[in-house]
């Protein structure tokens, strides 16, 4: 399709020239076929005011048109068993050249994924272990805390036992003394 529409192109522009020339032999319109070629016809058309007008008839081609004989034929030649021999001796060896590449390529796929499995696999470790690392310092921060937490209550309550020994002294010392 497209070459035919490549072909029409190349005839329309052919035809402008053509029928430049054609009017100054026929300066008069004249209703015969302007133009014919072997796969187009063209003929004016007078039902236009302003300029010219053609009517482009495309002729389908025929399977015994020039075109059809201008195809190239395969050269025809003798082959002999031997030939047919080494031509399938030299498919296999692309074959098996080309099943090599495959699957050295298959190869290199699967190492790749392999080291990037392992690198995978070596962050997680290390992730895992600074997580951890993390974790135990967080632990120890909190058990400091206790512990220090444990002491100043410890201690508030060592001196409330004091002031309250102190003040059972007081009361004593004012009771013997009011007695």
């Amino acid at each position: 399709m497209a070459k035919t529409a490549t072909a029409y192109k190349e005839k329309m522009k052919e035809l402008s020239v053509l029928s430049l020339i054609c009017s100054c032999f026929y300066p008069e319109p004249r209703n015969k076929l302007v133009c014919e070629f072997e796969d187009m016809e063209v003929k004016p058309i007078n039902k236009r005011a302003s300029g010219q007008a053609f009517e482009v008839i495309l002729k389908p081609l025929s399977p015994v048109s020039d075109v059809a004989h201008n195809l190239p034929s395969p050269p025809k030649r003798d082959i002999s068993l031997d030939d047919i021999e080494k031509k399938l001796e030299a498919a296999e060896e692309r074959r098996k050249y080309q099943e090599a590449q495959v699957l050295r390529a298959l190869a290199e796929k699967r190492e790749h994924e392999r080291d990037v499995l392992l690198k995978a696999m070596e962050e997680n470790s290390n992730f895992s272990k600074m997580a951890e690392e993390k974790l135990q310092i967080k632990m120890e921060q909190i058990k400091e805390n206790r512990d220090a937490h444990l002491a100043a209550m410890m201690e508030r309550l060592q001196e409330k036992e004091r002031h309250a020994a102190e003040v059972r002294r007081n009361k004593e010392l004012r009771e013997e003394l009011t007695a």
